[in-house]
């Protein structure tokens, strides 16, 4: 049976292995300049980010889910440390009392605010400067046929 299973050539395999170690590093980098900054992780920025950026500042939390790459049982301990320091809160969903929404508050958007200054200038560090942007272009668009 596994004779008939296809197979990857050794360039997608390498490619395989330096998308993963790349990611490792980069996340690892952006996460050491977020906490040397005195920065929370950037788990809270991209649950702040996905929140900001909708009209009215929430979401399910399945909607959040889907956005990130947090597993629900994560981001269920991560919305209550961020509704813990005041920067999400829970409201009913008016249409089933059962479900919430996941608000941004004033102090949720302002720590996203702070966070980008840090979590910009690692991007550009670590990425930026390493590539020209038509580089960056075509890598970017490389990617995206993986997705």
């Amino acid at each position: 049976m596994s004779e008939k299973m296809p197979k990857p050539n050794q360039a997608c395999t390498r490619a395989w292995t330096r998308i993963m170690r790349v990611r490792d590093r980069l996340l690892g980098a952006i996460e050491a300049d977020l906490k040397a900054a005195g920065m929370p992780p950037l788990a809270w920025y991209d649950v702040l980010w996905e929140l900001a950026r909708t009209s009215d500042g929430r979401l399910r939390p399945y909607e959040i889910e889907e956005r990130t790459l947090l597993a629900q049982y994560n981001l269920s301990r991560l919305v209550d440390r961020l509704e813990r320091e005041r920067l999400v809160r829970r409201e009913v969903f008016a249409e089933d009392g059962r479900g919430r929404w996941v608000v941004i508050t004033e102090d949720g958007r302002r720590l996203r605010e702070r966070m980008w200054a840090v979590y910009a200038g690692s991007i550009e560090t670590h990425i930026g400067c390493k590539l020209a942007e038509d580089e960056a272009k075509m890598l970017a668009g490389l990617l995206d046929r993986l997705l």
